[in-house]
């Protein structure tokens, strides 16, 4: 739900006037209703890439395809131990790649998983525990010590209430909560001390709270929008090896093919001065180079 002013400003009754609710939460019917309109309460999710082909991305590099080739060509050269070094080289970066692009893949699901799965909610001002996604904008929940905030709700008792809001803020020590208005309307989340926010947790006391942005709306669906827009970009660091790579492999064609073409005018066979300039021309790779830049 919008309002004009934040919810953290707002008195108990203008809170209940904004979300069409009361101390007994909603009816049954009023909540069907909302979720029918407003949608369920949880984290939408995005096809994601697959992890084959954030596994194959990793071998667009042009550095890891050059050297890929110098692993080739020493082995049949009969460098055995040359070709390994370089074959683990190679595996590390690809698989430093594909770790911390995997990770940032899962980051939406990872939010999802700390939803809560179930809420304690009025409804017709009875209590019942009902799956979390089932929220709507106006319910009245009730927390204990253990539970986990199931949606972005505004205070209206507090009693020792204690929440951890390490997932959000990044505070690892529990802020204690109180039910009056908050009269600065730009306050930063951690400091909203009449809310609470899905995906933290009460860690002590209890409380109950208006449900007041269920889902995307929610500040964790904040975080997953933002999550959905950014595109992966390359550091300048990277951008300028990458350039580095370019023209290490034009390097590598030109000394491959002045190679090939001095020696057929001295008559040697073609097949062995291709392996001979292939093998002059991937000896100049830094090796460690698509470590440095998948690490950087």
């Amino acid at each position: 739900m919008i309002t004009l002013k934040p919810w953290h400003s707002l008195s108990k009754d203008d809170v209940f006037a904004e979300t069409g609710s009361s101390l007994v939460g909603l009816t049954k019917q009023e909540a069907r209703d909302r979720l029918e309109r407003i949608g369920p309460n949880e984290i939408q999710s995005v096809k994601r890439t697959s992890a084959w082909k954030i596994l194959l991305e990793q071998f667009k590099n042009i550095l890891i395809l050059i050297l890929l080739i110098a692993t080739i060509i020493s082995l049949i050269l009969g460098h055995g131990v040359e070709s390994i070094a370089i074959a683990v080289i190679v595996l590390f970066a690809v698989g430093l790649g594909f770790i911390q692009e995997y990770r940032a893949e899962r980051a939406i699901e990872a939010l999802r998983e700390m939803a809560a799965p179930t809420a304690s909610v009025l409804r017709d001002g009875v209590e019942e525990n009902i799956p979390s996604r089932e929220l709507v904008p106006g319910d009245v929940i009730l927390l204990h010590t253990g539970n986990r905030i199931p949606a972005d709700s505004r205070l209206l008792e507090a009693v020792n209430l204690q929440v951890e809001e390490a997932a959000l803020t990044g505070e690892s020590v529990p802020v204690e909560k109180h039910i009056q208005p908050l009269l600065v309307d730009d306050l930063p989340v951690g400091d909203r001390k009449n809310m609470v926010y899905a995906g933290t947790a009460a860690t002590y006391g209890r409380g109950k709270a208006i449900v007041v942005a269920t889902g995307m709306q929610t500040e964790f669906g904040k975080i997953a929008k933002l999550l959905q827009t950014i595109e992966s970009g390359k550091t300048p660091l990277q951008i300028n090896l990458d350039k580095v790579g370019t023209m290490l492999a034009r390097a590598a064609i030109v000394v491959v093919a002045l190679i090939v073409a001095l020696g057929l005018i001295r008559g040697q066979p073609f097949v062995e001065m291709l392996i001979f300039g292939i093998a002059l021309a991937v000896a100049v790779v830094p090796e460690a180079l698509p470590a440095v830049v998948t690490i950087s």
